[in-house]
């Protein structure tokens, strides 16, 4: 392994993470918090950190794809760390511990929290703490490849350990320009959810707050109760309607740019990331209209549903919850927990699938479930017919049989560390309900689960090491398993 060079580049990676927390010390500055002194400190330590790595230089300017997933890996790891630390030196988050996990939800965009009172925080903080989502929803080294176009050669080893999904597609020749592209894309429709947010009646800072948690499919919010404060069905549709939009495929997004009508709107894997989620939307409002007739309480202010809450009302709640859960930002309009099973079981299933590959969404990606089921029904005809010769085909092309091993590899390690971690965290002795999901939905980085991490509950009872724990599930989910996996391998550091 080329260190050196892994050392520098992620010094460089590090030391934009200081960078940005200029913009929370502005926040904090016109708002007059008592946060500005310990965002200050910590901006400083991460500038002064990051700049030390980035001094030691590289004998030899090769950087292969295990130097990628490291620099990717490490990054994470130290940007998340040092971005706790305005939590921790203003002492709204008295734990080391608790400051990574946080942080670390931040920036995988996962929306669990260890907090009890998000409203206590300083408007500082607070922005901050939902600025994560943003600059991790499309990747902190998609940033820099973006901001820092020397970063290193062959620098699509930084974007494909980053970027989620079994490919990465070079838009344009050149890696920076392809990083450059995607945040363009991404600045564009955050800009146009702002503008919606604001005509919905929202502050602008409760507007870029909320964006920041859509956009980056992240969840964390301004208030206790979630999007359910607004009690709004206008803001509703629209953070409901951008969460979708966030969670399909950027690429497609560049082709309908370019006019390539054929190539975006003819993508199999967005066909059924919409059929996915709008047949789970309708089921689960016919599943919940018998619960919102019995006087059912949102989240709002303990608010009643009108006992005559027609079916339109409960696709309102039932949308806005599958697009929550199936982009994986982990918003809420009600307490889901109160649902009927059905409606719980098909969220859960949907916390598996997640959003689409080349998005800001996590879980399996919907290429990866198209995939594992292609490569089912060809082993069955393979069965079958064996003398028959069988391939797996998607929007008309080929799948090498490594692709189909990878995304085969995938699944099997995403199941083990999932059961791996679910015994683990189960030593807290919590409900099985609560340990699984709360596995589940920081390995998928969604958020909330059921049980006592629901949409009305947190992070904060667990342990130590389920936090701990809980905090690697969040980056193995969001750097696609093999990235941190990575770095317990010995053979990965020799020559």
């Amino acid at each position: 392994m080329n260190k050196r060079l892994t050392i520098h580049l992620v010094g460089n990676v590090v030391r934009l993470a200081g960078g940005l927390m200029i913009l929370p010390l502005i926040v904090s500055l016109i708002h007059g918090g008592s946060d500005a002194k310990a965002i200050l400190i910590a901006m400083v330590i991460t500038a002064v950190a990051g700049s030390i790595l980035a001094l030691i230089r590289p004998r030899r300017d090769v950087l292969r794809a295990r130097e990628g997933f490291a620099v990717v890996a490490l990054s994470w790891i130290l940007v998340s760390f040092f971005g706790g630390l305005p939590f921790f030196f203003h002492g709204c988050i008295p734990s080391l511990m608790d400051c990574f996990f946080e942080t670390v939800s931040g920036f995988t965009t996962t929306g669990a929290t260890i907090l009890t009172d998000v409203e206590a925080l300083p408007k500082g903080l607070l922005f901050w703490r939902s600025f994560t989502h943003w600059a991790g929803g499309m990747g902190v080294l998609v940033l820099s490849l973006a901001l820092i176009p020397k970063m290193g050669a062959r620098s699509i080893h930084l974007m494909r350990a980053e970027s989620p999904g079994p490919s990465t597609d070079k838009l344009v020749p050149r890696v920076s320009n392809n990083a450059k592209i995607l945040y363009e894309i991404y600045v564009g429709l955050s800009a146009l959810m702002v503008i919606a947010l604001l005509l919905c009646g929202m502050n602008l800072f409760d507007a870029l707050v909320h964006m920041f948690g859509a956009a980056g499919t992240g969840g964390f919010g301004t208030y206790g109760n979630s999007i359910a404060h607004w009690n709004s069905a206008a803001v509703d549709v629209v953070i409901g309607v951008f969460m979708a939009l966030f969670g399909v495929n950027f690429s497609l997004y560049y082709y309908l740019i370019r006019r390539n009508w054929r190539a975006a709107l003819g993508n199999s894997e967005l066909r059924l990331y919409w059929v996915i989620l709008l047949m789970a939307s309708v089921l689960i409002a016919i599943n919940i209209m018998p619960l919102f007739r019995q006087g059912y309480y949102a989240m709002a202010n303990n608010a009643v549903i009108p006992g005559d809450a027609n079916f339109f009302t409960a696709l309102r709640y039932s949308f806005f919850q599958v697009s929550s859960v199936m982009t994986t930002t982990g918003y809420a309009t009600a307490d889901f927990n109160q649902w009927p099973q059905f409606s719980r079981v098909l969220l859960v299933v949907i916390m598996f699938i997640g959003a689409s590959a080349g998005s800001t969404g996590g879980g399996m990606k919907v290429i990866r479930l198209q995939l594992l089921v292609k490569s089912m029904v060809r082993d069955i005809r393979q069965t079958i017919h064996p003398k028959s010769v069988n391939t797996v085909k998607l929007d008309g092309h080929t799948v090498s049989e490594n692709i189909l091993s990878g995304v085969q590899g995938f699944f099997f390690a995403y199941m083990a560390v999932l059961l791996i971690s679910t015994i683990i965290v189960s030593l807290d002795g919590f409900s099985f309900e609560t340990n699984f999901t709360a596995v589940v939905a920081t390995l998928s980085n969604i958020g909330p689960g059921l049980g006592m991490v629901g949409p009305t509950g947190n992070f904060a009872a667990f342990s130590n090491l389920s936090k701990l724990v809980l905090s690697m599930c969040m980056l193995i989910g969001r750097l696609e398993i093999f990235p941190i996996l990575m770095l317990f391998a010995p053979s990965a550091y020799k020559r």
